[in-house]
């Protein structure tokens, strides 16, 4: 007989395989694309929209799970945030983030509050799903971004996002 699917497990894993993916290409940013701007953004740089990640996973445990944080977390500054500051805080954002799935998880799968900027079904399935598509946008934004630059990331870093299998043991060690 099969053994049915741990969908708790399953659905932590799969956060801990998106922060791990997202930093490792953080760590791989070219530093000298960190304060250029991005071609067809008058305003954005690189690190600008690398930041924009811990940023807006701060806002999420905010609005969806204050109740739940010990502490909330801080938001970088977009124009003076450094590689090394954001590499620190998504370390920070990746574990709180964790801790708001397994909140929603405890609440019966569903959010503890429904922020008003919501506009998808109020469960974590759907919420997890609504993290995961907005990292790995802004993960692509930056690649494209780097090769409009000149500094295309090298074929192997390029690779290594998507060993979800690597970074899945990476995240259960």
């Amino acid at each position: 007989m099969k053994k049915n699917l741990d969908l708790t497990t399953t659905l932590l894993d799969c956060w801990g395989v998106t922060n791990l993916t997202s930093i490792h290409l953080i760590k791989t940013i070219d530093p000298t694309l960190w304060n250029k701007k991005i071609p067809g953004y008058s305003r954005k740089t690189i690190g600008m929209l690398a930041i924009h990640l811990h940023n807006t996973r701060c806002t999420w445990i905010k609005d969806i799970g204050k109740e739940k944080s010990g502490r909330m977390l801080t938001a970088l500054n977009s124009h003076l945030g450094t590689k090394k500051e954001l590499l620190f805080a998504m370390k920070q954002s990746g574990k709180e983030m964790l801790a708001l799935l397994e909140h929603c998880i405890a609440n019966g799968g569903r959010l503890p509050t429904r922020p008003a900027w919501l506009n998808f079904p109020n469960d974590v399935i759907h919420l997890l799903a609504y993290f995961v598509a907005h990292e790995a946008h802004h993960r692509g934004q930056i690649i494209m971004a780097s090769r409009q630059l000149n500094k295309p990331f090298e074929r192997a870093e390029a690779g290594e996002l998507w060993q979800w299998t690597k970074r899945q043991k990476e995240f259960r060690k």
